[in-house]
């Protein structure tokens, strides 16, 4: 799976996520309320943590991954049961203890425990990633939550279709800043609860995700597996529902 097929799968990934914020809103689908939001972050946790392992090459891929998927999942679940702002209060114990499990993984090791100190880091880091899709969760409560999860996704969705063509370079991360920042301002001004400037705000700071992520891991040797791929491509959508959560509480509110 090259690198143009990766971009333009996140994008469709993000495009599903403004769709999922959306069908709370149709009359229809209003009974589904949040529900949509949280199963595509939960299903965002639970690829990555398939291929997170895979693509670090670390040394315990089972362990490695029901710990991420731990992590991640118990991320989100306890965003949705959290009653009242702020929404992430529980998120800290919720890595606290995927952390400990990071342990454990390592204590149940059989191999000898070689490269120990790179699994646990690289598990640790995966389940950071991981939980930051329950940001998704949050920003969808926050207010004008709507609004501000389509404007974060079709920011996302632009900039990632825009990496898709091969600039390289500054040209590349440029190019892809601006077409988040042209999505996002668009976005802001058309939904309600947003305006331009937030919008496009938020549109910049996933651009900049999209760009430093693409020149951190897609030369990877690892992205010939396909578990790999799948990884990199959920990736900037899973950080993103952090970022966006936290840009759109300074922003908007």
């Amino acid at each position: 799976m090259d690198v143009s097929t990766r971009a333009v799968i996140t994008a469709a990934v993000a495009a599903l996520v403004a769709v999922a914020a959306f069908l709370g809103q149709f009359p229809a689908t209003a009974h589904l309320g949040e529900l949509p939001v949280v199963g595509m972050a939960l299903v965002l946790t639970l690829v990555l943590a398939i291929g997170w392992p895979v693509l670090l090459e670390l040394p315990s891929v089972l362990g490695s991954a029901v710990v991420i998927a731990l992590g991640g999942a118990g991320a989100v679940i306890a965003v949705t049961a959290t009653r009242g702002q702020p929404f992430l209060r529980e998120l800290p114990v919720v890595v606290a203890l995927a952390v400990l499990l990071a342990f454990v993984n390592e204590l149940a090791r059989q191999d000898g425990r070689l490269r120990l100190v790179e699994s646990v880091t690289g598990t640790v880091t995966g389940v950071l990633v991981a939980t930051a899709a329950a940001g998704w969760v949050a920003a969808g409560r926050a207010p004008g939550g709507t609004s501000l999860v389509v404007c974060g996704a079709v920011a996302l969705f632009l900039g990632s279709a825009a990496s898709a063509v091969r600039l390289g370079g500054w040209t590349g991360a440029v190019v892809t800043s601006l077409g988040a920042v042209l999505a996002g301002g668009a976005a802001g001004a058309v939904m309600p609860s947003m305006e331009l400037l937030p919008g496009a705000l938020i549109g910049l700071a996933t651009g900049i995700l999209v760009a430093a992520l693409h020149v951190l891991f897609d030369r990877l040797p690892a992205l010939d597996r396909r578990l790999a791929s799948f990884a990199v491509i959920v990736l900037p959508v899973s950080v993103s529902g952090i970022l966006v959560y936290v840009v759109g509480r300074v922003l908007v509110g």
